[in-house]
């Protein structure tokens, strides 16, 4: 690994960023602008095909958005607090401490000072989340290779296969947008930031977890990199102590949880205990690959086939030499959401903050010989995106 992998303390091309405001500010959001117009643009043409199929089969459109799924959970723990457990005919336990706190905390705050409802709050959190998510993957695009590539970045992942997700009220948007910006504050040598927004992240979903790893393999790779290059042990930490405190403040939100459920249930292991009644506890991949033997074998290739895109886009992401917090990450997020037990059809949504695989596409996307193709590749991308979302959405299982 080079060491232009691992020099993540050093902005080599400073990207717009959130700054105090003033004509910093200004000049940051303008630079962001194109890619939040474009990503506007096709999350607002996924509501539309959507709202349109929606009224075309005679139900109502903001039902899937904000009272389905994972998002009535989100509003029952808003309303009442971690109270609620139901148990399905099997005998197993569904409990509501499954749910991180940050999305129902915020739903509740604004619900209390505004109008909406509940189901109303959660889709103002997504949706503002979303549009700070696709700013911090233009960030840490335009940061990598360039403010084209930031822009179709974050197009590329407002056109994500479910990225219909986006426009609900569940946490995606929201972990995405935090991870965004702490990765591009470690990026930039921001360590205190980044460890800061890794800890509202471990309250938003468990995969902070790849968060948490991204900072600490870096600092304990930079640590050992300095000693190695003859730098004192102490000198070493001495000059690096808020990349140490950064990541010392990083896992809290996350510990912070799951000692939560383990003070309010009596156990240590409370919290994996609640996820395994949910079937998400990890069983090394044996559930992923009894689903796909139980396939019929069309299906089952489309599916081998579909894998092996995503190893090839690990591949790419590590033979582009993509910094070292940045593939951590990334590769983090999809071995969680691999070898997992839950429910096969969410493991595309759980993969989807892993942005930094589509840096590859982004970059063969602008090497398209005119902008006119590459907009062209992006709104059909677009229109089958708004498709599937339309046709998930208005069907019975959850995303």
């Amino acid at each position: 690994m080079s060491d232009h992998q691992l020099r993540t303390r050093t902005a080599a091309r400073p990207a717009p960023g959130p700054r105090a405001p003033g004509p910093r500010a200004a000049a940051a959001f303008r630079a962001a602008a194109p890619a939040l117009t474009v990503y506007a643009a096709v999350r607002a043409l996924g509501l539309l095909v959507f709202w349109a199929a929606a009224s075309a089969a005679g139900k109502d459109p903001l039902g899937p958005l904000s009272g389905r799924w994972d998002s009535v959970w989100y509003q029952r723990i808003a309303e009442n607090g971690y109270r609620y457990t139901v148990t399905l005919p099997d005998g197993s336990v569904h409990s509501d401490l499954a749910f991180f706190p940050l999305l129902p905390a915020l739903e509740r705050a604004i619900s209390a000072v505004t109008p909406l409802t509940l189901g109303g709050a959660g889709l103002l959190v997504a949706w503002t989340a979303g549009l700070l998510a696709a700013w911090g993957i233009f960030a840490v695009g335009s940061h990598l290779r360039g403010r084209r590539t930031g822009v179709v970045l974050a197009a590329l992942w407002g056109v994500y296969p479910t990225a219909f997700v986006q426009s609900m009220a569940y946490t995606e948007t929201l972990f995405t947008a935090l991870a965004a910006w702490a990765l591009y504050a470690v990026l930039t040598g921001r360590w205190i930031v980044a460890g800061a927004l890794c800890v509202l992240a471990g309250l938003t979903r468990p995969t902070a977890a790849a968060l948490i790893a991204a900072l600490a393999v870096t600092a304990a790779v930079t640590l050992v990199r300095e000693y190695r290059a003859g730098a004192g042990i102490g000198p070493a930490l001495r000059r690096n102590a808020r990349m140490i405190a950064g990541v010392a403040f990083a896992p809290l939100g996350w510990l912070a949880y799951v000692v939560f459920v383990a003070v309010r249930e009596g156990s240590p292991f409370a919290y994996f205990d609640v996820q395994a009644q949910w079937g998400n506890n990890i069983d090394g991949g044996r559930a992923l690959a009894a689903f796909i033997a139980g396939l019929p074998w069309p299906a089952a290739l489309g599916l081998c086939a579909a894998l092996g895109l995503l190893g090839w886009l690990v591949v790419l992401c590590v033979r582009k030499r993509q910094p070292l917090p940045v593939l951590v990450y990334a590769i983090t997020i999809v071995v969680i959401s691999l070898i997992g037990a839950g429910y096969f059809g969410s493991r595309p949504r759980l993969m989807m903050p892993a942005f930094p695989l589509l840096l590859p596409a982004a970059v063969a996307l602008l090497r398209l010989r005119t902008t006119g193709r590459t907009a062209a590749v992006l709104a059909v991308l677009a229109c089958a995106s708004a498709g599937y979302g339309a046709w998930t959405l208005l069907g019975t299982g959850p995303p």
